[in-house]
């Protein structure tokens, strides 16, 4: 009779099928490899999912081919390509070496601009105001979108121009994106979250603004981050870079989970939080705003959005309901969805939010990916029908019959 291995295992046993030191274990779990949790029996230590210790301890031994590896690596796994800008260690966003949490605390996002551009503090604004390129039903982001195209139809190319040059470029295109989303501001030497908090209306809101702002400056290589990336590395225009990266932003499982977790709010504030916590799970609906691969002990940056909401008791308790019931700590998207609600502030407002933040990380890897000068151009794992060889082929064939034919 053979003894099934549990589910979850102590560290010992991790770090006896990996064969590796405690520090690697850690590091795995800090960049979301290995699921972690703490000992029901004894909270101070932690237990490791099974299967994913089994996996990395399979790797570990060579068994594992280069492409399962690579694979691998696109979900969330190792590093795919160098990057000084930004990276998440220890269950903290660390921006050039700075934690982002305590950035946050005092910095502005064109201070953080200057930290991950390495250049002084910009500033997002235009010189002239630009003349509308939508009718006046188009929402803000559909005003982005259409506002960032012009200029990527028009704009240089990236590639082969100073950096001094492009970032001055990139001051000026965050700025187009800011106009688009917000209006046209009052003052254009306002600080982007105080141009926020005016269009908004919601003057004291302007300290948590500045705040969601330098928490989403940048985050790794995210899909819209690698999706800039791979744009900047065929020398397009800034422009073109920073609307492939929010077009990607507005996926519903990237910067569009904000309305799945206002949705889940409604529903708390509607049947109480149980209730809509458990028949979103009872339609297999995941719960955006919840857990993160990468902050397995939990999102440093909603815990540092948080601090500055005092959160109203519906979504007090819809977060203490889900950590219980999914077992996953609140998330960034979370604490966006709860800004929003306490300042009342517009629907789109979370996804705004992310957009003009993460336009600041997106020109710090554009950048990067112009100094490496090297064109991202990966291989495709092929799992097609089988490939004929040359004598074997269709073509060769008819060929040879019309020959016979002929003959």
């Amino acid at each position: 009779m053979t003894t099934k291995t549990p589910l979850w295992l102590p560290a010992a046993e991790a770090l006896e099928l990996m064969q590796v030191r405690p520090q690697t274990l850690y590091a795995s779990v800090s960049r979301g490899r290995v699921r972690a949790k703490p000992d029901a029996a004894d909270p101070r230590r932690s237990l490791y999912h099974r299967d994913d210790v089994q996996r990395i301890a399979a790797r570990m031994r060579g068994r594992r081919s280069s492409e399962a590896v690579a694979s691998e690596a696109i979900r969330w796994g190792e590093p795919v390509l160098p990057s000084a800008v930004s990276t998440v260690s220890e269950g903290r966003l660390w921006y050039r070496g700075q934690d982002a949490c305590l950035l946050a605390e005092h910095a502005t996002l064109e201070d953080v601009a200057g930290l991950l551009w390495e250049s002084a503090p910009p500033r997002f604004a235009l010189a002239d105001a630009p003349k509308p390129l939508h009718g006046e039903r188009a929402t803000p982001l559909q005003a982005g979108l259409l506002a960032l195209a012009s200029r990527a139809a028009t704009d240089l190319p990236s590639r082969g121009r100073a950096a001094a040059v492009l970032k001055s470029e990139a001051a000026e295109v965050i700025g187009t994106l800011a106009d688009a989303l917000l209006g046209p501001p009052p003052s254009r030497t306002a600080p982007l979250h105080m141009r926020l908090a005016a269009a908004w209306r919601r003057p004291r809101a302007a300290d948590v603004l500045r705040r969601a702002l330098v928490l989403l400056a940048d985050h790794e290589l995210n899909a819209s981050t690698f999706a800039a990336r791979v744009t900047a590395s065929t020398g397009a225009s800034l422009a073109a870079c920073l609307l492939t990266g929010l077009s990607t932003l507005t996926g519903p499982l990237h910067g569009g989970a904000a309305a799945a977790v206002q949705a889940l709010v409604r529903s708390a504030t509607a049947m109480g939080s149980e209730a809509a916590v458990r028949e979103w799970l009872a339609h297999d609906r995941p719960l955006a705003a919840f857990g993160h691969p990468l902050y397995p002990q939990g999102d440093a940056r909603c815990t540092a959005l948080l601090a500055g909401i005092e959160l109203p008791p519906v979504l007090a308790a819809l977060r203490a309901t889900g950590e219980t019931l999914v077992g996953e700590a609140a998330n960034v998207d979370f604490a966006l969805a709860a800004l929003a609600a306490v300042h009342k502030l517009p629907a789109d407002a979370p996804l705004t939010l992310f957009a003009l933040a993460r336009t600041v990380g997106w020109t710090a890897h554009v950048l990067e990916q112009q100094a490496s000068g090297q064109l991202i151009r990966p291989r495709a794992r092929y799992t097609g029908p089988g490939v004929a060889t040359l004598s074997e082929s269709p073509l060769r064939a008819r060929a040879r019959t019309a020959s016979s034919s002929r003959g």
